[in-house]
């Protein structure tokens, strides 16, 4: 017999439902503005004149429709999904996989763009990156449920009802799944990598009969991203994500504290690298903007996060979530400006093209003890481990309800299970075939920045709809087009940078 999925009452469509009224709650400037909603006619006003039996059942009532929230009909496809099958998350949650999203391997590399940035620049661009995405965040938060009655449970969805069915799909479907997939095909690069130097480390002259190769630790990788990924849903692990998001916090503020405790190397310098003519100079530009474009992903997971936590009309969804988003971004500065900063100052130009852990192995390996150093790399590894498990999510909840669309039924364990092994082997084979990161985080960064700086601008503007030619209007249309300008130019600079470096650039150059 057909095994049929339990539904809330609570839960949210992705497809065609019915629509009802909700209350909207607008704190902007202190005030707050209410939409007609079920219960809005049960009014003090309204019950003034009715006996106490009556009324305490129109009260009675308020409270359980404020309870139960919005009011909608199912889509059963939903209770099949890894972003939508459970709906018990909570702030405590949205922090940690918004943390385990937001620091990662990209804040290593943020170094090397401040070698081709300087000081200024690159201060000044990594701080504006950073508030930019963050009020970017903040709209994607607010946008999950703009439309009474219905969630934007994923990315392409609110992409879709801004821009429109076809529109959406094509402008969000590729940038969020390159991000997902490149993202996942980095990690394995940079985990196998690690794996290897930690091995190294440990074992010391011991290791010199048959090593393994640098392709047989991405295997041995990518079989461990295989095992957890067998974790059912999103929410199953946030377990993962907050020792990901743990791990990240410790082994970033030990890698710039070990390269700033130890003495600079010589013949130091700040200024930009210099490069043999204009042209080269502007492209590597270009590809550092990139990097540190690259460094604020995860905005392509920020709805289907939100989609885990239950909402109602009394609690809604993005008071949680936000709550969480905020601790998680605080973290977030707390690393990867003290990285980038840290970095620069103690190496310069000096800096390896693999960032701040190549350096401290290339610059301090005899002068730092080998047991901070091969703990700094483990808790990379844990730490790229979390991470994969959180991006791939999106990419198994394509595959799975492609399935479910066709068949009408939940995927059983066996095909859910091979979705995911073979997901997590055509990422290993990519790395393989393309295994230099330092231009890919560019190139990543400019082909993907729509998602996080351009796109919740726009769908801001096309779903709230401001008054035009205010300042809101010009505000967001404004921010939305610079977004695409750069991620033009930064991309430019991405295909410059990997065509320059004969595709031979690697995360890690141990010697």
């Amino acid at each position: 017999m057909e095994e049929r999925p339990e539904t809330e009452l609570i839960s949210i469509p992705a497809t065609p439902e019915i629509h009802t009224p909700s209350v909207q709650m607008s704190k902007e400037g202190g005030k707050s503005s209410t939409a007609w909603t079920p219960t809005s006619f049960i009014s003090p006003r309204f019950l003034s004149p009715i006996g106490t039996p009556m009324k305490r059942v129109l009260v009675n009532m308020k409270g359980y429709l404020e309870e139960m929230g919005h009011l909608t009909k199912l889509n059963p496809q939903d209770a099949w999904l890894p972003i939508t099958e459970s709906r018990n998350g909570n702030a405590h949650y949205a922090a940690f996989h918004n943390l385990n999203a937001g620091v990662g391997f990209q804040a290593l590399v943020l170094p090397v763009a401040f070698s081709f940035l300087g000081w200024s620049w690159g201060i000044v661009s990594l701080t504006i990156a950073y508030f930019w995405q963050l009020y970017t965040l903040w709209i994607l938060v607010q946008l999950h449920e703009a439309v009474p009655g219905k969630r934007y449970n994923r990315y392409v969805e609110l992409a879709q009802a801004a821009f429109g069915e076809r529109a959406g799909l094509w402008l969000a479907l590729f940038p969020t799944v390159y991000l997902s997939a490149g993202t996942a095909t980095a990690l394995i690069l940079i985990g196998g990598e690690t794996m290897k130097l930690f091995f190294e480390i440990v074992c010391g002259p011991l290791c010199t009969s048959n090593p393994l190769s640098t392709v047989e630790w991405y295997l041995v990788f990518t079989s461990l991203c295989i095992v957890l990924s067998q974790l059912p849903n999103l929410n199953s692990i946030a377990g993962l994500s907050l020792i990901g998001a743990i791990t990240a916090i410790f082994y970033s503020t030990m890698a710039w504290v070990l390269s700033v405790s130890q003495k600079r190397p010589p013949n130091i310098a700040y200024e930009p690298v210099p490069l043999p003519s204009f042209s080269a100079s502007l492209f590597s530009f270009l590809n550092a903007l990139g990097i540190i474009a690259f460094a604020f992903r995860g905005h392509n997971l920020v709805l289907e996060i939100q989609s885990t936590m239950p909402s109602t009309f009394k609690h809604p969804a993005h008071v949680p979530m936000w709550k969480g988003a905020k601790v998680a971004y605080f973290f977030i500065a707390m690393c990867l400006f003290p990285v980038a900063i840290g970095g620069f100052w103690a190496y310069g130009n000096l800096m390896p093209s693999g960032g701040i852990l190549n350096a401290l192995f290339v610059f301090h390996s005899q002068d730092i003890s080998r047991g901070l150093l091969a703990m700094t790399f483990l808790l990379v590894v844990f730490s790229c481990l979390s991470s994969f498990q959180i991006y791939s999510m999106p990419v198994f909840d394509s595959f799975e309800a492609s399935y479910t669309s066709r068949t009408n039924r939940p995927c059983s364990v066996w095909v859910r299970s091979g979705f995911r092994v073979v997901y997590g082997f055509i990422n290993f084979f990519i790395g393989v075939a393309l295994p230099f990161l330092a231009s890919l985080a560019g190139l990543l960064g400019g082909l993907t920045l729509p998602v996080t700086f351009a796109y919740p601008c726009f769908m801001w503007v096309l779903i709230k709809r401001p008054a035009r030619y205010s300042f809101n209007w010009y505000f967001n249309w404004t921010l939305g087009w610079l977004g695409i300008a750069f991620s033009l130019a930064f991309s430019f600079g991405g295909i410059w940078s990997m065509v320059n470096s004969g595709l031979k650039l690697k995360f890690f150059k141990p010697n």
